[in-house]
């Protein structure tokens, strides 16, 4: 088929990049592009399945990629949007915001319980500043464990202590089973053997089940958007968390494709901008930057276009989710970049600013923690 010229566009390595930039290179495809997809190790991804506590400044899983965009080695690159910085090189732009996922977060738990039918002191995992200070501010009594690796690594490490104690339990009934075969009163705890079980489970959960526990998390929050594209949303239990009271994080949800501002870029808008995704995405990044908290205080905002206005709601929270600033305002969608300004400056002002620089002295003085994942 004849095509229109060849695209390189990095991306990172990790199976949702992957599959994000798949989103991207079928989009263009689908207009006559050839789309080659570079893969690039981040500083964030050299740090595999610990908590990244400090790596220096905001954009571990960003600057690499970008880095490789100025140097013209590619195209552009593909990122998730939650991730990235809000200062830019000066040559370097958005040039695209694909139509956006799901924003909003989701619990996932071992049986579908919702946030309020956890246990009293329920283990709760996330590395997220913002996700950590909500859950506490909803329950207060919540133990917030650090978590961090792929989708289906944070899900193999919620599931595996349940599967594993099922698993040693139908084990011992057939061992018992075994002892009993003469006796035919006895009646065996489970009907099937182990074997026909584990060939049952889910490739996930076969994964789980062989991973080592060191941390029982009751339940675990993610991203609904990187759990659908990661294709395991129908093989766990979990419960949306409502974008407006549980505020997620500005841009998530939402891809970015970067380039050099130039006719590339152009091309790039014009094939793959969503209007819509733009402006709500436009608001709350201007939001972030006019706060200016960067990944050093839990700061959740979420913009949705409502006709001639993008109705915006931010949450700032202290890090132990003991006190908060909260808000939504109507902004006019012909401005509203600027009126999402006025907006920050007027949270800063209602003592969002204070929350924010309390949260500064709180982190190492040199550095800040890296965009939540």
């Amino acid at each position: 088929m004849r095509t229109r010229g060849t695209l390189r566009l990095a991306t990172r390595g990790s199976d949702l990049a992957r599959r994000q930039a798949g989103l991207v290179q079928e989009a263009l495809e689908e207009r006559r592009y050839e789309v080659e997809l570079v893969t690039v190790e981040t500083k964030g991804d050299q740090i595999r399945d610990e908590l990244i506590h400090r790596l220096g400044k905001t954009g571990a899983f960003v600057r690499e990629l970008d880095e490789r965009v100025l140097e013209g080695e590619v195209d552009g690159a593909i990122h998730s949007m939650k991730d990235m910085p809000t200062d830019q090189p000066e040559e370097l732009v958005t040039a695209a915001v694909p139509e956006r996922g799901r924003p909003g977060d989701v619990l996932v738990t071992p049986d579908g319980a919702t946030l309020g039918e956890l246990p009293d002191g329920a283990t709760v995992g996330t590395s997220s500043l913002r996700r950590r200070a909500q859950l506490l501010s909803e329950r207060p009594d919540l133990e917030v464990e650090p978590l961090r690796g792929n989708v289906d690594t944070r899900l193999e490490k919620l599931l595996a202590p349940s599967l594993q104690v099922e698993h040693q339990e139908r084990n011992d009934a057939e061992e018992e089973r075994e002892a009993n075969a003469d006796d035919e009163e006895f009646e065996p705890e489970y009907d099937r053997p182990v074997d026909e079980w584990f060939d049952d489970l889910s490739e996930l959960e076969k994964q789980a089940l062989g991973r080592e526990v060191e941390t029982e998390y009751d339940a675990i929050v993610l991203a609904e958007a990187g759990l659908e594209r990661s294709g395991l949303e129908h093989s766990v239990d979990y419960r949306q968390l409502s974008p407006t009271t549980f505020v997620p994080a500005p841009g998530q949800g939402a891809l970015a494709v970067t380039a050099v501002d130039g006719e590339t870029a152009d091309d790039l808008q014009t094939l793959l901008d969503h209007p819509r995704s733009r402006a709500e995405t436009t608001v709350e990044r201007t939001v972030l930057a006019e706060l200016g908290g960067g990944c050093i205080a839990p700061i959740g905002v979420y913009a949705v276009l409502q006709g001639e206005y993008v109705r915006a709601t931010v949450t700032v929270f202290d890090r132990d989710g003991e006190e908060s600033v909260t808000a939504s305002r109507d902004l006019p969608v012909e401005h509203h970049a600027e009126a999402a300004r006025e907006f920050a400056a007027d949270l800063a002002d209602r003592g969002a600013a204070e929350l924010i620089d309390a949260a500064r002295e709180d982190a190492d003085p040199t550095t800040e923690e890296p965009a939540e994942n």
